[in-house]
Formats: structure tokens, sequence, C-alpha cells
């Protein structure tokens, strides 16, 4: 009893848990909600969700049965109020990121939005123009920026000379600096930066290209003969620029169980076999010498117990033979023909056996296999 009145406490607890807590999504999905976003691009949000709103409503028609009748007393659908309501029903419902600041553009917008509807579509057939640019200018038209949407520097077609942005672009806010892109600096974007060399140029267009890796930060052309310095890890050359230090040669020393291994600019230490102490790559032919436990045979360190073990799997199996060779002479030695065919399949026996013993990679069942059917063909002869 008392164990099933803690079961029931427990449970009580857990699920006391569960429900006062909160789902982790749910609460990310609120504060996206809550999210105060810039002027301008809670403006656009608004009216990409009018937008949505327009086309979801875009095959709707009036409610009535007679469509002709209505068309002709009520106006078409697809400008009419019933239409701008259907709209305003759902507006900004799918928006997540900002959806409390929308809700109140609604009614900060309202006025203006149902003049553009009934009086400005056609004259005015970019509603973000109208109401983000024009009307509530809290945004300024694209490659312009600052209160008075001053025009970015190189307007229309030479912003930051094409390698940059403009600081603000599309809103009243920024100072209209170039913020460049990798590789190029200055206050135009008209310079290449640190890593960077001039790999083109005219009077419109700069284009900047990376160092090669050996340079240390600045250089004049590609390759490694570019280099104004070199990185560590490399060494000048006159004839061949920034060349590579082989660390592994230069007495760079790894643990007696690694080796050392060279790459561009750098080296790194790798362990040895187990079978290993010192080496100069990762196979056990490579020891420099062998580990406890090992020994050297030919030019591989070879685990002693396990050479052990496999000599005397190796003499029981050579006494195997010999012992099946004297059963077959002793047995049969007055059938000359019985003892000729067991003679054989012993033969054959023997040849497959070491043949398959020393091939790791066939299996021991296909070794079965070819045994019977070895010995079915040697029977089926006689």
């Amino acid at each position: 009893m008392n164990n099933i009145y803690g079961f029931g406490i427990l449970l009580l607890t857990l699920t006391t848990s569960y429900v006062g807590a909160e789902p982790i999504g749910k609460i990310q999905t609120e504060k996206a909600h809550k999210l105060k976003l810039p002027p301008c691009r809670a403006c656009k949000i608004f009216v990409d969700s009018f937008h949505k709103g327009m086309e979801r409503t875009a095959k709707f028609k009036f409610e009535g049965g007679d469509a002709a009748w209505e068309e002709k007393n009520l106006g078409s659908y697809a400008n009419s109020e019933v239409r701008f309501v259907e709209v305003q029903e759902k507006l900004c419902s799918e928006v997540v990121e900002g959806k409390d600041q929308c809700y109140q553009l609604i009614e900060e917008y309202e006025e203006t939005l149902e003049a553009w509807w009934k009086d400005k579509q056609k004259e005015e057939p970019d509603l973000a123009k109208y109401i983000c640019i024009d009307k509530f200018k809290v945004c300024c038209p694209e490659k312009h920026f600052g209160k008075d949407c001053t025009p970015c520097q190189g307007y229309p077609d030479q912003i930051c000379n094409k390698n940059g942005k403009c600081k603000g672009s599309g809103t009243r806010k920024g100072n209209g600096k170039c913020l460049c892109d990798a590789g190029y600096s200055g206050d135009y974007c008209d310079s290449c930066a640190d890593g960077f060399y001039e790999s083109y140029k005219d009077e419109n267009k700069i284009l900047c290209s990376p160092c090669h890796p050996s340079c240390d930060g600045k250089c004049s052309k590609e390759g490694p003969t570019g280099c104004k310095s070199c990185k560590n890890g490399y060494l000048s050359s006159k004839d061949r620029g920034c060349t590579d230090v082989n660390e592994c040669l230069m007495g760079h020393k790894c643990n007696p169980t690694q080796f050392c291994v060279n790459s561009a600019g750098s080296y790194s230490c790798l362990d040895c076999h187990p079978s290993c102490v010192g080496c100069s790559g990762d196979s056990p032919e490579e020891c420099i010498e062998c580990a406890p436990g090992y020994r050297k045979m030919d030019t591989i360190c070879v685990d002693e117990n396990e050479e052990a073990r496999k000599q005397q799997i190796s003499f029981a199996r050579y006494l195997t033979y010999f012992g099946l060779c004297v059963s077959t002479c002793i047995i049969l030695q007055k059938n000359v023909s019985i003892a000729a065919v067991l003679g054989v399949c012993v033969g054959i026996y023997i040849t497959l056996a070491e043949y398959f013993a020393f091939s790791s990679d066939f299996p021991k069942d296909d070794l079965k296999e070819q045994l019977s059917d070895k010995l079915k063909q040697a029977f089926g002869t006689q």
C-alpha cells in the first residue's frame, strides 16, 4: 500500500510539473511575436501580409447567387469593400517576428490603407512605396538612406564600386558609408584589403583575389612569389618565393610513441602502431624498435604470444596431415585402388586447407563447402 501511495505521489508531481511548464517552442514563438522591429522592416512585413491576403482572396466572389446582378449593382469583387474587409480579417495572422507590432500598425495605417484601396490602386500600384515611403516615411527607395533619402555614393550603378553595400540603404537610418565585401577596403571599397591583391582593374571595376596561403597578410600578385613576407612555417626564397619548411627535418621531435608528419606551414605528431617504440610511420613495418611483448620478424614487429599460438596451431595441423597419410597407408595397404582414391582426397584436403589457412579474406564456411565439393568429385571418379 505504501509503495502504491508513493507511486501515486510521484506521478502527481510529474504531471503537475509537466502541465505547469510551457513548451520551449511556445515560449520562443511568443518572444518572436513581441519582438520590436525597425520601422521600415515592420512596415514591409505589414505590406507583405496585405499582399498575401490579396492572393488568398484572388479567386473569391460575392456570396449571392446572381453573379451578373452583383457585378452590375455592386461592382467588381476584385476592388470591392467586401474583399477589402476579408483581407483585413486575417491581416498579420501569419506573421511570426513582430506580430504584435504588425497588429498595432493595422490601426495606425487603416485610413491610409482604405484610401489606397478605394482611389489609389491604379495610380499607385506599389503599396510598399505608397505606405512605407511616401505616406509614413519610414523607408527610403533602394540605394537611398537617411531621413532625407539621400542617394548612396555611386548611385545608381556604381554603389561602393560594386564591391560593397551602402549603410542604411532603403531605410531612414544609416550614414551611407560603404560596408565592403570580403577582400575590399577603403571609404568606397576601391582598394584591396590585407590578404588580397589587385588581380584586375579598369575605370569602373577593381577585382581583388586572395593571396597565397604562405603569405603573411600582404602580397602583390598570385602564388608564393607574390608574398611581401612569409608566414611562420615558410622560408623566403628568391626564385620560389615562400616555401614550406619541413619541420620534421628541422629537429622538431614528437613523443617516443609518435611520428612526425609535415604539413603546409606546420607539422603534426601521429601515434605509432601499438607494436612500436619509435617509428617512421603508422604500420608495424615502420617501427624503429619493438614494444615489450613484440619481437622483430623480418621487417615487422609481431606479437610474441600470437606467434607462439600460430606455431602451435601449425604444428598441430602438420601433425594431423601426417596422421592422415599414415592412417591411409596402414588401413588400406591391401587395396591399392581405394588407397589411391583416399590418398587423392587427403592430398586435396591438405592443399585446400593450407591455401585457405593463408587466405585471410576467404570465409570459413566457403572453405567447408570447397572441401566438400572436392571430396565428392574425388569419390565420384572411383
